[in-house]
């Protein structure tokens, strides 16, 4: 195993590199990130060294799964702090590539991924093409990074299971897993855009996990509009602007108005709080 991080920026000199690493029989972890890193990342590289010889982290703002382009000139980029906290971490290798690297032709998407009617709800309702750019980007992260397992966080509840049906569909020979999200003491899950939070709206922030403990603590068997509405309501009061609070199947994101008790749930929230969009998620 590498006794220092190695860095590579060219996608050619990291496959031949890990390339030999899997052909040995040795296991890859792979943590793909946007930068920004926080606690929630590192934790996903401590899971994988405790069971790979090899953890590869990648940071690469992926243009194409933006489809607001002020998110995207506005996301926080830490690249000094994110490589010592790597290194701190005992991650082995980072990959740290450029547009043209990831997309040598171009941003454009030709190839459709068909992910059904997970791209139609929530995050696929509200953020148009958003999941696309989020399969080109795995999809073409994963045939340069030839990783055995993969590990993501659970925050972005909706993404895993997008990763869930890419692996599916385009038959990679990945295991992914899917870790617990980390919180702050307060309970405001970690997330790269609470960078552009004042400590003011972190407190502000609380509404969300709020209002789906709400929901958690209220939850019993028949109707759900209601208490998704009080829900909505509480956090528009708190001053957001709220794109949904949904409570669905926690296996196929069906959204569920009336439960019959047994069916295993999971509430998703995402919200505007000033420029910032903040989402949540509990499972039932």
């Amino acid at each position: 195993m590498p006794a220092n991080m190695i860095l590579f920026k060219k996608a050619t000199d990291i496959t031949n590199y890990l390339s030999k690493i899997r052909e040995s029989g040795s296991s890859i972890g792979f943590v793909p990130t946007m930068g920004a890193l926080h606690q929630g990342h590192i934790s996903l590289i401590s899971i994988s060294k405790k069971v790979n010889v090899v953890t590869v982290c990648s940071i690469f703002v992926n243009p194409t799964q933006f489809n607001d382009a002020k998110d995207f000139s506005n996301y926080p980029s830490t690249i000094e702090k994110d490589i010592d906290a790597l290194e701190q971490a005992g991650c082995d290798v980072l990959f740290l590539p450029s547009v043209s690297e990831i997309y040598p032709n171009g941003t454009q998407n030709s190839h459709i991924y068909n992910l059904g009617y997970l791209e139609t709800v929530l995050e696929g309702k509200y953020r148009p093409g958003h999941f696309q750019g989020v399969c080109m980007v795995v999809h073409r992260l994963l045939s340069i990074i030839p990783a055995s397992e993969l590990y993501l966080g659970q925050k972005d509840y909706q993404q895993c299971m997008v990763i869930k049906r890419l692996i599916e569909i385009e038959h990679i020979d990945t295991v992914i897993n899917i870790c617990p999200t980390l919180r702050e003491q307060s309970g405001l899950a970690l997330s790269s855009r609470n960078m552009r939070l004042s400590d003011a709206d972190k407190v502000q922030a609380l509404k969300i996990i709020e209002a789906l403990t709400y929901i958690k603590n209220k939850i019993k068997p028949g109707a759900l509009i209601e208490l998704k509405q009080t829900a909505i309501h509480n956090l528009t009061n708190a001053g957001f602007k709220v794109d949904y609070v949904e409570i669905a199947d926690a296996d196929n994101l069906e959204i569920i108005d009336s439960w019959d008790g047994k069916r295993k749930l999971v509430c998703l929230a995402a919200a505007f709080l000033g420029e910032v969009r903040l989402i949540d998620n509990l499972v039932l």
